[in-house]
């Protein structure tokens, strides 16, 4: 007598929550999304933005802020140094202000020469996956972390050998930045702060007329109305590389680990390498949401919403919308209809994806051609502690 077929269990995340570093979300997005694509979750006290269209209205909302109008600064390190430089990073402000600095931030990000983001990046990687990532799984983690900030660093003008210190300083201080993080934590990041502004400062002042100093005087031009914004905005390009290139390098390696035959394709193919790249972005980005709050009564997806409201905004969810692209669920590197929400949209779209993806590639070329064994990264993997970042952790420490 044959046995019975046994059913596949889905075991969905908790909540919305801890959707990020659960081993595969997006069965649950899926019916939350099926269910409705903007809805009141009473229990965790917000609003759930997961639709494509409702997503975009969110974002595209004048009436939503990216911080509470009571609370701009997170209280636990107003007037700390980690708050110093959060109180000035565009992607954290709204208004007037954002709006001249977000300008300001933008025209400099556009201004780096991809051909030497690519150039850094392939000289750093090498170098990094001999003595890191090769050697054992947590290795492997280190290098993700650590090559985008070492390539930014390098980009906004400061020196090779300062660039692995500026990845260690960063490291800490985005622990910030996490509504779990810890006291500990929290006390790292601002001594972090504290380091990585001063460290910026000696650097300006060493340079003068070249390096870091050029990109500070491009941004005053551009119209950042002070240094403390100048120097905050330049961590913020390091800081904001780290987890969200980690991710993209970390979930590209995933992807390629379970598809042998794609494996094969690109270890000869670059231009298929930046597509499957840009196709994680959507398919297993390493940013799955983002928060807004409501400052004005407005209406969103023909909802009324009062000022105090909070949403939580599902990406990744939207990014697999059967509205917004075909069979959404399949990895296809070759699709023709590939758009995402991953690196934002509207006014706080992140004009860094280029440099992501560029980064994400030259590591990705590095580590297989200094011997990782891409296909034994397949199976159960950790993710790292978060509420909204998908980071995977081959060491196995989440």
């Amino acid at each position: 007598m044959s046995p019975a077929p046994s059913e596949e269990v889905v075991l969905f995340p908790e909540s919305l929550l801890t959707a990020a570093a659960h081993p595969d979300p997006y069965p649950y997005y899926a019916a939350l999304l099926a269910y409705r694509p903007f809805y009141q979750e009473h229990r965790l006290g917000l609003w759930v933005a997961l639709g494509a269209q409702e997503v975009a209205e969110t974002l595209a909302s004048e009436a939503v802020r990216v911080r509470p109008l009571a609370e701009p600064v997170p209280a636990a390190i107003k007037g700390a140094p980690a708050g110093d430089i959060f109180k000035d990073l565009v992607r954290m402000n709204d208004g007037h202000r954002h709006a001249q600095a977000k300008a300001a931030v933008g025209a400099c990000l556009r201004a780096f020469d991809p051909a030497q983001t690519t150039a850094i990046a392939r000289r750093d990687a090498p170098a990094l996956a001999r003595t890191l990532a090769v050697k054992h799984r947590q290795g492997l983690d280190l290098f993700n972390f650590a090559l985008p900030v070492r390539v930014v660093a390098q980009l906004i003008g400061l020196p090779e050998d300062m660039a692995g210190q500026c990845a260690a300083l960063v490291g800490d201080f985005v622990r910030c930045l996490s509504p779990i993080s810890t006291p500990d934590e929290i006390a790292r990041s601002n001594r972090a702060a504290e380091s990585l502004l001063q460290l910026l400062r000696d650097e300006w002042r060493r340079s003068s007329h070249g390096g870091l100093a050029a990109h500070v005087e491009r941004l005053r031009d551009l119209g950042l109305d002070t240094s403390d914004a100048v120097l905050a905005n330049l961590v913020g390009f390091m800081s904001q590389t780290y987890e969200a290139t980690a991710g993209l390098i970390g979930n590209a390696l995933l992807a390629l680990a379970g598809q042998p035959q794609l494996r094969r394709r690109v270890a000869s193919d670059d231009a298929l390498l930046q597509r499957v790249i840009e196709e994680v972005v959507r398919h297993d980005p390493s940013v799955h949401n983002t928060r807004r709050f409501v400052a004005e009564d407005c209406t969103i997806a023909e909802q009324i919403l009062k000022p105090g409201d909070q949403i939580l905004v599902v990406l990744a969810a939207a990014n697999r919308d059967p509205a917004r692209c075909e069979r959404p669920h399949v990895f296809d590197p070759d699709r023709a209809d590939r758009s995402s929400f991953t690196f934002g949209a509207g006014r706080h779209a992140c004009a860094g994806q280029a440099i992501a993806t560029a980064i994400a590639a030259a590591g990705i070329q590095a580590l297989t051609t200094h011997g990782l064994d891409i296909a034994a990264l397949s199976g159960p993997v950790a993710y790292r502690r978060s509420v909204n970042s998908r980071i995977p952790l081959f060491g196995g420490a989440a």
